[in-house]
């Protein structure tokens, strides 16, 4: 009578898949800038995609002159808002360098009238402003001295800038062909699971692409025009500059809503209100802004696709500024969605349900994946029509 005998454990595939996660976790964390511009140029792909999908949707265009309009009209855009935005910001810019001492005066005219009239706060000045004037002079000299460390840094941003642009339109040409070369990494029984997942990522990225970008749209025509009305100097390139950061979620809002409220401190006021109230109604101009593009136009715009929780928006940013650098930051949202996304398909819906990484037969009807001609896979609906629930309906009674 032979006993049950347990499965022997093997050492060397273990042993193998061990060296190879170690390794390939040093090679992410040592190339973690390289594979952030992979990503940036995958959202790029992405907002290329969407645009030659739309023409080929609404005006019945072939894929490829889709996509040379997509191309070209992205192009076009950005060239127009470079011509039409570039030389007013860069004049009043200019003026707010140029103005800036004058600015640095009128708020320490405006401080001394504060600590005047709070002899407490007076006495706390004088015992740091030493320390603090120090520090912005240490600051300054540093930042004289990385002045050619910053021109090769701009030849760097360019090769980066170019590097996404290329990636980016090759990944839109050809996006099955790349997608299945990373499907087939995974063993077969997980390929559909995998498959699944890349659709759930792309339509979920494609829709806080969208949203972001006409968000950022908004948030800079509304700020430009509250700026110009509450009188508010350097009103256009003040509102470029909140365009531009909103996309840091939470700590965009707060720079782009205090810088503004700083230039006129030193001001006679509007309205009648001192410039302490100017100040005040700036800010609140600018928090007033920002709400109403989170609750009602980013909502709007992406159907509730894509819903992030404020705290788990702002851990992202903090995390990946910690891990990335500022350079991280930009795309600490989109990570933030695919991390929840794999959260939910894979360990939630298989591993914590107990519907494993292998689709089961009952979960859905066979479909049939043929290869595609750009590479890709032709599938069903998503849900996928079920056969037999059509059948038993049709059936007479």
């Amino acid at each position: 009578m032979t006993g049950h005998t347990s499965p022997t454990f093997k050492v060397a595939p273990v042993l193998a898949s061990t060296v190879a996660t170690v390794l390939l976790l040093g090679l992410l964390f040592k190339a973690a800038d390289i594979f952030l511009l992979l990503f940036v140029a995958i959202l790029f792909s992405l907002f290329l995609g969407a645009v030659r999908d739309a023409l080929v949707r609404r005006l019945r265009l072939p894929a490829s002159i889709a996509f040379a309009l997509a191309v070209l009209g992205t192009l076009a855009a950005v060239a127009g808002l470079v011509t039409l935005l570039v030389p007013p910001v860069v004049e009043q810019t200019q003026q707010l360098v140029g103005n800036l001492p004058n600015y640095v005066s009128a708020w320490q005219g405006w401080l001394q009238r504060l600590l005047l009239r709070y002899p407490r706060l007076q006495e706390l000045w004088s015992a740091e402003s030493g320390k603090l004037v120090g520090g912005i002079v240490s600051q300054a000299e540093g930042a004289m001295s990385e002045i050619l460390p910053q021109v090769v840094g701009i030849g760097h941003a360019v090769v980066n800038i170019v590097s996404i642009l290329v990636m980016g339109i090759f990944l839109a040409l050809h996006p099955g062909t790349y997608r299945e070369w990373l499907i087939a990494l995974f063993p077969p029984t997980r390929r559909d699971m995998v498959r699944d997942v890349l659709r759930d990522l792309a339509s979920t990225l494609k829709s806080w692409l969208v949203g972001q970008l006409i968000a950022m749209a908004v948030l800079a025509v509304l700020t430009a025009i509250g700026l110009y009305a509450l009188d508010v100097p350097y009103w256009l390139t003040f509102g470029v500059f909140t365009g531009a950061v909103a996309i840091i979620p939470f700590f965009g809002t707060l720079v782009s809503s205090t810088i503004p409220a700083l230039f006129v401190l030193g001001g006679d006021g509007v309205f009648g209100v001192t410039p302490g109230t100017h100040a005040l109604l700036v800010m609140i101009l600018g928090f007033v802004i920002h709400i109403i593009e989170a609750n009602f136009v980013v909502p709007l715009i992406t159907a509730k696709q894509v819903e992030i929780p404020p705290v788990l928006s702002i851990m992202a940013v903090l995390v990946v500024g910690r891990l990335l650098g500022p350079i991280g930051l930009p795309v600490a949202v989109p990570l933030l969605a695919v991390m929840i996304v794999m959260v939910r398909r894979v360990l939630i819906n298989r591993i914590y349900e107990g519907q494993g990484t292998q689709r089961a037969g009952k979960e859905r009807v066979l479909i049939l994946r043929v290869p595609a001609p750009d590479g890709g896979v032709l599938v069903a609906a998503d849900p996928p029509l079920d056969v037999l629930r059509l059948s038993d309906l049709r059936r007479p009674a």
